[in-house]
């Protein structure tokens, strides 16, 4: 290990042989806006040498309150493009791949899912949250799935565990009735939510659309920079255990 390296730190912690399966994994981050923003800084600065970024969105200014990407100067780009940038310049030796597209029934073909390691599930749409998790789950592939962050202020209430485990969750609530019926064994499907109660009607958070290629439309919800971040960094964090057999 030498002293320069700019993941010595990582590669000490996890030991050489456990960094090495870290950095030859690869990953893919579906959704890179508060959450997938911040899985795909703490990967890029762990080590990994191939990532796979999935986002069809443009940085918009309401963006910047949690996402890591939204600047003043990048309002408008493309988030693809503005992750792959800066993972280069995190590690210029990672081979970056960006698909610049929503996931639907018609595109989630087009993902090179079964090349992957892991794939990290940070979408905010329900129908092609639910078609991820369940392609994923039906294929055997590693994965973890975000649920919703909006509204929750109080970090200790952050958990990874099993679908059918969450509380207070309307995201997760949907998703797991939408699961359930499709055959899915819910324990065995990991993801990062929040058990915290917030007084808001189930109704606000979806709003079926069947004119949007984007699923359903959703209502502006609250949030904090602190709790959507926690979310990504802890899946972040399992992931690098997981990848590395440190864990």
């Amino acid at each position: 290990m030498e002293n320069n390296n700019r993941f010595s730190r990582t590669e000490s912690l996890l030991g050489q042989e456990n960094f090495s399966r870290l950095r030859m994994s690869t990953v893919m981050i579906i959704g890179l806006g508060a959450v997938g923003g911040y899985v795909l800084e703490a990967l890029a600065r762990a080590g990994i040498n191939h990532l796979i970024l999935v986002d069809f969105d443009c940085v918009e200014i309401s963006n910047i309150n949690r996402q890591i990407l939204a600047l003043d100067s990048t309002i408008g780009n493309k988030k693809s493009v503005l992750a792959a940038q800066r993972v280069q310049e995190i590690n210029p030796d990672c081979h970056v791949e960006i698909f610049d597209l929503f996931v639907n029934a018609d595109t989630l073909s087009q993902l090179p899912i079964e090349k992957t390691d892991f794939v990290v599930d940070a979408i905010d749409s329900l129908n092609p949250k639910c078609l991820l998790i369940e392609t994923l789950y039906r294929k055997r592939i590693p994965f973890i799935s975000s649920m919703g962050a909006a509204l929750k202020t109080d970090p200790s209430k952050i958990k990874l565990q099993p679908l059918d485990k969450t509380q207070n969750c309307p995201l997760a609530r949907f998703v797991r009735k939408r699961l359930k019926r499709r055959g899915c064994d819910l324990k065995e499907i990991i993801c990062v939510s929040s058990d915290e109660i917030v007084h808001v009607s189930e109704n606000a958070l979806f709003i079926e659309n069947n004119n949007s290629s984007r699923g359903r439309s959703r209502h502006t919800m609250g949030s904090l920079p602190t709790v959507t971040a926690i979310f990504g960094l802890t899946i972040a964090n399992e992931v690098i255990l997981r990848l590395s057999g440190y864990k």
